[in-house]
């Protein structure tokens, strides 16, 4: 295996048995593991106003609508960025981005700590948390780069984990103000930036020295302007917006509910906010686990009558004021979040693989099409990425008005409802159906139930 500059790797075929047991294992775990540290501490910058919002209190003169607002401007920036975070990968390479994505990181921490105090403007605070929006691009960047590492087996496993353990960032910030207010207070902020700031360096640091590029990622641009044209891309993104968006978005948004639908105090809400996204993040390799083994059509569109059955819970828990069935539902439908974000994301290079498969079945050559399969996933999973980040823009901007006109959020939950029927729908309607392979080969959108 050769090295072109440093860390290159020239030569990479996860799919030929002999290379991956003698070779490829040992250097995509190694290159697993640093991304997920660096993906950690991007996901807990992206999420931190989810945690500074729990220390505004009356003394910074912001009403409920101003912080959902403020919560909401680093989801919006973070979808912006991801798609760019893809192409970063193909162009700088996966170890090379992940170090500079790393210390992009150190810019809305350290303003956040010089900012947050009383008397500080509501326009510098979305200013600052727009910056922290450079913390969701990491996810779009570590995807792409850790799904070209893996053979097509354990692509659902290891993405699974790589974003599990990425997901995990906001549970992690969240324990850590928990920790903060019941030890130091809620007038002591910055304690939480202090932690965050060396444990960025940390990040940027080790992928500086145990990371590689991968040569094959290189010049890999053109597979963004092919995959918009594949209606797989936008079935994907829309399912993703139901998942993701929803684990990302919940995770801004559980604090501020339960401080202004239930009165609950700072201490009192972070106590209970990082379960969701920590049971969440846990639950995510479940589901890329379940996909590999049953498939990921089944998989999600179970998710999704879950996370609908849930939501209903949590209507009838705000309409009868039951705090505890409000609790316990929010954070099963956290946990149904974390196994659909698996179970999608192995959907992704499922369905190029197969498309493969069919290209090699015909004549072409077999090398080319799996290359191609993995550029083209990792592609989508970027897009995908960016559009499923939105969806948690949606969900704070729902929990806003709806606050804003009822001081509930019921009618958000049954927006949500609405859209989690139309996403298991979805899912059986293109995945799931049994004359999809007849649909495969007229029409090029549904493929075969196991691959997928």
């Amino acid at each position: 295996m050769e090295a072109r500059g440093k860390r290159w790797i020239e030569h990479w075929d996860p799919e030929n048995e002999q290379f991956w047991e003698e070779t490829g294992k040992k250097i995509a775990r190694r290159n697993l593991w640093f991304s997920i540290l660096a993906e950690h501490i991007g996901f807990s910058v992206w999420t931190l106003w989810s945690v500074m919002v729990l220390f505004m209190g009356p003394q910074y003169g912001f009403s409920a609508a101003d912080k959902f607002l403020l919560v909401s401007t680093p989801t919006l920036i973070g979808a912006l960025m991801r798609p760019l975070y893809t192409f970063a990968v193909a162009k700088f390479g996966g170890r090379n981005w992940t170090i500079v994505s790393a210390l992009l990181l150190l810019a809305p921490t350290i303003l956040a700590a010089i900012a947050m105090q009383p008397g500080t403007s509501l326009g510098t605070f979305l200013v600052i948390a727009a910056l922290g929006g450079v913390g969701g691009g990491n996810f779009a960047s570590s995807m792409t780069n850790i799904n070209a590492f893996y053979p097509e087996k354990h692509k659902g496993w290891a993405l699974g984990l790589n974003a599990g353990g990425g997901n995990l960032g906001v549970a992690a910030i969240q324990l850590i103000g928990l920790l903060v207010i019941g030890t130091v207070g809620a007038t002591a902020p910055r304690v939480v930036l202090y932690i965050y700031i060396p444990l960025i360096v940390v990040a940027a640091t080790c992928a500086y020295f145990f990371m590689d590029n991968l040569a094959s990622m290189k010049g890999d641009t053109k597979a963004m302007r092919e995959v918009v044209k594949d209606p797989h891309t936008w079935v994907m993104s829309f399912l993703y917006v139901g998942t993701f968006g929803s684990f990302i978005g919940y995770s801004f948004a559980f604090g501020l509910v339960l401080q202004n639908q239930f009165g609950r105090t700072p201490l009192q809400a972070a106590a209970v906010t990082f379960l969701g996204p920590l049971l969440g993040s846990f639950s995510r390799p479940t589901g890329g686990w379940l996909a590999d083994r049953i498939g990921g059509g089944k998989i999600t569109f179970v998710t999704f009558v879950g996370m609908a059955a849930a939501t209903v819970v949590l209507i009838l828990a705000s309409t009868s004021n039951s705090l505890a069935l409000f609790t316990v539902a929010f954070i099963v439908l956290f946990v149904l979040t974390g196994i659909g974000n698996g179970s999608t994301y192995k959907m992704i290079p499922a369905i190029f693989r197969a498309k493969a498969k069919v290209a090699i079945s015909e004549g072409a050559d077999e090398t080319l099409e799996m290359l191609k399969a993995r550029k083209l996933s990792g592609a989508l999973i970027g897009l995908a990425g960016a559009i499923g980040a939105l969806g948690g823009l949606f969900i704070n901007l729902a929990f806003r008005q709806s606050f804003a006109d009822t001081k509930s959020g019921v009618p958000a939950f049954v927006a949500f409802l609405v859209f989690y029927g139309l996403c298991f729908a979805v899912t059986w309607a293109v995945y799931l159906r049994k004359q999809q392979s007849e649909v495969a080969s007229t029409r090029g959108l549904a493929l075969a139930g196991a691959e997928v």
